[in-house]
């Protein structure tokens, strides 16, 4: 019988995880390491992307909420670049960008901004601290 490795075990759970399970993990690992990289205590999610009642969508798009922008912000310039965007998404098959979200990653990238896409809470962590450490 051929045994599982560690990596192929968090795969196989995180392949199951939503993108909130995931986004979850991620600030539980930035706030694990925030004593050595202090900057991520700046970073926030950016409640874009949930269903909501009409009426209750309807109000936050008059407040300026905008589609497509992505998830977490990482508002510390590095690398020539004004902040972080990290747009992320689940593992699950089928997830991938809309329209919009390339549109916003695009116009984010033009702007002086880092802006990616992450599939995962640990890729997504891995661009995190690869902007921080200037890789």
């Amino acid at each position: 019988m051929n045994r599982m490795s560690a990596e192929q075990y968090y795969a196989e759970i995180e392949s199951h995880m939503s993108e909130a399970e995931h986004q979850i993990r991620l600030f539980e690992e930035a706030k694990a390491l925030t004593p050595k990289h202090p900057e991520l205590d700046q970073l926030f999610h950016i409640p874009n992307g949930e269903l909501r009642a009409k009426a209750t969508a309807g109000r936050l798009k008059a407040m300026g909420v905008k589609t497509g922008i992505p998830d977490l912000c990482l508002p510390v310039a590095r690398g020539g670049y004004h902040g972080l965007y990290v747009e992320l998404k689940s593992m699950k098959k089928g997830a991938s960008l809309s329209e919009a979200q390339k549109v916003w990653i695009d116009r984010l990238n033009t702007n002086g901004y880092r802006a990616v896409s992450a599939y995962g809470w640990r890729v997504a962590m891995l661009e995190i601290l690869s902007y921080l450490e200037g890789v």
